[in-house]
């Protein structure tokens, strides 16, 4: 059983009417031997598993053997900027779905692939210009933080 310290939230920084097969694509591409996420919410609301959770994703570098990573299909507009694009169907789906992990590893912090970016100020918060990368397009800690 692996110690899951963290459920990292993302978005795949993608079309919303990119498939699962596109993913799984795209993971080949970059040469990965496994998916980027453990679960991934399309559009309509429907969650894949991509992964089994017992395995490690590639979701965060250097925290991975740590984590459950879940994503959202989309998070960026049509030009390629980030932005919180999730569906009403993928809002509820993925508070449900953080529900059931988070009953499945009751310490796992929730939060969002950003908040891994480094403090590099020192000041013991993240903030937007210190993050590596924009996702999820929102601020997981505080949306989820009844979870």
């Amino acid at each position: 059983m692996r110690d899951i310290r963290y459920i990292a939230v993302h978005c795949t920084a993608s079309s919303q009417m990119t498939t699962i097969r596109g993913l799984e694509m795209e993971f080949k591409r970059k040469g990965w031997k496994n998916p980027g996420y453990h679960y991934v919410v399309s559009a309509d609301g429907v969650v894949h598993q991509m992964l089994d959770e017992e395995r490690v994703s590639n979701g965060v570098k250097g925290w991975n053997s740590k984590l459950i990573n879940v994503a959202y299909i989309g998070g960026i507009d049509a030009t390629g900027k980030a932005t919180d694009n999730r569906t009403e169907a993928q809002k509820k789906s993925l508070r449900a779905l953080l529900k059931l992990l988070r009953s499945r590893y009751p310490k796992a912090t929730i939060q969002g692939h950003r908040d891994f970016s480094p403090d590099l100020n020192g000041d013991g918060k993240i903030t937007r210009n210190e993050w590596i990368k924009a996702c999820p397009c929102f601020d997981a800690k505080v949306e989820y933080k009844d979870i």
